[in-house]
């Protein structure tokens, strides 16, 4: 496969696969650069055609396949700390919000297959123990950030309610949250943050199970752990996506209803969380 050519056509705007080649076969090998440790292949070749290709409805007949291939992607090696299998879970999860978005716009597949892509989704962000953001010589891992895009991808499906955003409002906060989570300085906690706005945009959930929400993260904000450990390690996180939330909240130009109100919420939260700057 002469991939050159076809990156070559892509940037010029080639928007299809080339007819010469079999989608089948060029699936499979873009789906196994998905996890190649050399970012150019993956970051450059893998997803920027698989994305693309399913933006432009290459994959409408077979989005079922490609994100039920995508969520087997998720389990590749889960559990394993730096090791280059984390390439392939974070991109597969990439792809699937991919899938999950073109889904929203031509409404092929049954409420049944998004809801169960978002439970594998759900679960994988959950369980991902490597965390890792920029690998040295290896590129961007990043797969709280991926995972946060793809989460958003849900938030924006119709077949989401105001139960099944609650349940993803809550996943957000349990992978914050988590002890084994190191601390995000790789931009997640702006991912994550629009994440949680998109959710927020859908005016499916409202501010009594907000602000608890909001609640929740500032006690996580205003935890300081031990002492024999650096505090920010255990409350770094927490802080982080609340203010990322409230700047993109006050900035944004698409509001969700309940904006007002849950700013002053937020403003509210920032001021325990740090009495020193702005009580």
């Amino acid at each position: 496969m002469d991939w050159s050519r076809l990156q070559r056509g892509l940037r010029n705007g080639e928007r299809t696969p080339p007819a010469e080649h079999r989608l089948a076969d060029l699936t499979a090998e873009l789906t196994r650069m998905l996890g190649d440790p050399d970012p150019q292949i993956r970051d450059g070749l893998a997803y920027p055609f698989l994305a693309t290709w399913t933006e432009h409805g290459v994959y409408d007949d077979l989005l079922a396949g490609l994100g039920d291939g995508m969520c087997a992607g998720l389990e590749v090696g889960l559990g394993e700390r730096d090791t280059d299998s984390i390439f392939r879970r974070s991109f597969s999860a990439l792809v699937l919000g991919e899938c999950i978005d073109r889904d929203t716009r031509v409404r092929r597949q049954p409420p049944t297959r998004i809801l169960q892509w978002g439970d594998r989704l759900a679960a994988w962000y959950v369980r991902e123990q490597d965390l890792r953001g920029f690998v040295p010589g290896k590129g961007w891992a990043h797969a709280a950030a991926n995972g946060a895009d793809a989460l958003g991808a849900l938030a924006r499906s119709p077949y989401f309610g105001s139960t099944e955003l609650t349940v993803l409002l809550d996943i957000i906060a349990d992978r914050v949250l988590s002890p084994g989570t190191p601390l995000l300085v790789h931009g997640e906690p702006d991912r994550i943050a629009h994440a949680v706005l998109e959710i927020l945009r859908r005016d499916r959930v409202p501010l009594a199970v907000v602000e608890p929400w909001v609640r929740r993260i500032e006690a996580g904000a205003t935890d300081r752990g031990s002492r024999s450990r650096d505090p920010y390690v255990a409350s770094g996180n927490a802080q982080a996506v609340l203010r990322a939330l409230y700047l993109q909240l006050t900035i944004s130009p698409r509001h969700p209803a309940i904006r007002p109100d849950l700013l002053l919420t937020l403003v509210d939260s920032l001021r325990r969380v740090h009495p020193a700057f702005l009580a």
